[in-house]
């Protein structure tokens, strides 16, 4: 049985047939993996099946450091056979998924899963009297039993406390670029339901239990997707003038707090890499995506009059110090509607074919 799972930032899913599971494990490289035969989990490099090659077919990535592997899964997986394990387009439905996802019990915590790779959307499964909360225009479909409700603020617990609450929850979120109101739906009939949000651009989804990262996480704003009903959506200040005005952030991020778990969204493929106390990291200032609260961020300009002018990278990076966890994106959407707009047609004239020595005379011997 050539099946493989893996384990990557906490969250464990398969079987993947082996065409698949490849290619997983080529935009995972920090991720474990097991199949049938092996003793216990092994990183993706380790694995000679699936090991991650560059476009050549031949030449291996170098392995991940160890810092920057997810951690390692303490039990086996339940090996359950594919229907059809030779079909990888089928084996590839679900990329991510939580384990009580797909239980006819009830389970603590919403159960999830992740579907997708460069346009992912993640389906929540919700027990009777569960609910869960995401932007407005998120929502992709819902199970006819689930109740759709808007309300204004985050939907917590904390602003339910009169008028007062409910103006600060939705001002807050105002200041991070989101609408005053939030979405809330709630499973209402005695079974289970389910309720799917797509990511606006492509990218990645990341699912985070608050429960692990002390109850609180910081991310750039308009990275909120969707949460367990209950996690508190607000915004975290950037004390130091020069980080709100060249970290690439602004001065106003987004605070996730609560037990629950959360969905954010970050452009292209995330990475995740664990600092150690004093340990420091220079970010491109918008690859920033996540950290957790005890991570120092500030700002350390780019060495060099020449380098700042020519070097493409601004005059500042992001400086992290940990101890703790960041997220990196490696496609800010900013730079993706930097490119969008630079290759869009100026002045309503239409856009020049690419690699075109001829300019404009070349649309006109074209024809078209």
């Amino acid at each position: 049985m050539n099946e493989w799972f893996f384990s990557f930032e906490n969250v464990t899913g398969g079987p993947y047939a082996l065409d698949y599971a490849k290619t997983f494990a080529r935009e995972h490289q920090g991720a474990y993996c097991w199949r049938q035969g092996l003793p216990d989990w092994i990183p993706v490099y380790d694995a000679t099946e699936i090991r991650p090659m560059k476009k050549d077919g031949v030449t291996p990535f170098p392995p991940t450091p160890a810092a920057m592997m997810s951690p390692k899964p303490t039990t086996l997986p339940v090996v359950t056979p594919l229907a059809n394990p030779v079909d990888a387009q089928a084996s590839s439905i679900v990329a991510q998924s939580s384990s009580g996802f797909g239980r006819d019990s009830v389970t603590e915590g919403i159960d999830f899963k992740i579907v997708g790779h460069e346009m992912q959307f993640v389906e929540i499964e919700l027990d009777p009297g569960e609910s869960a909360v995401a932007e407005a225009g998120a929502m992709m479909y819902k199970s006819a039993d689930v109740k759709m409700e808007t309300v204004f603020g985050d939907g917590s617990a904390s602003q339910q406390a009169g008028i007062m609450g409910l103006l600060l929850g939705a001002g807050k979120r105002l200041l991070t670029n989101e609408s005053l109101f939030i979405t809330v739906f709630t499973q209402t009939a005695q079974c289970k339901g389910k309720v799917a949000f797509a990511a606006p651009f492509p990218g990645t989804i990341l699912a985070l239990n608050l429960k692990d990262y002390d109850r609180k996480l910081i991310c750039q704003k308009d990275s909120f997707l969707a949460a367990a009903k209950g996690v508190q959506i607000g915004i975290h200040f950037q004390r130091r003038i020069l980080t709100g005005l060249f970290g690439g952030e602004g001065f106003i991020m987004q605070k996730l707090e609560g037990d629950g778990w959360v969905f954010v969204h970050a452009g292209g493929c995330l990475q995740r890499i664990e600092l150690s106390a004093g340990e420091t990291l220079h970010v491109d200032t918008g690859c920033l995506a996540a950290m957790t609260s005890s991570v120092d961020f500030d700002i350390q300009q780019a060495s060099g009059i020449k380098t700042m002018l020519f070097g493409g990278e601004g005059l500042f990076f992001a400086k992290l110090t940990g101890p703790g966890t960041v997220w990196l994106q490696s496609l800010p959407f900013s730079r993706l509607a930097g490119r969008m707009f630079s290759a869009a047609p100026q002045g309503g004239g239409r856009q020049q074919d690419e690699g075109s020595i001829l300019g404009g005379l070349g649309n006109l011997l074209g024809g078209d």
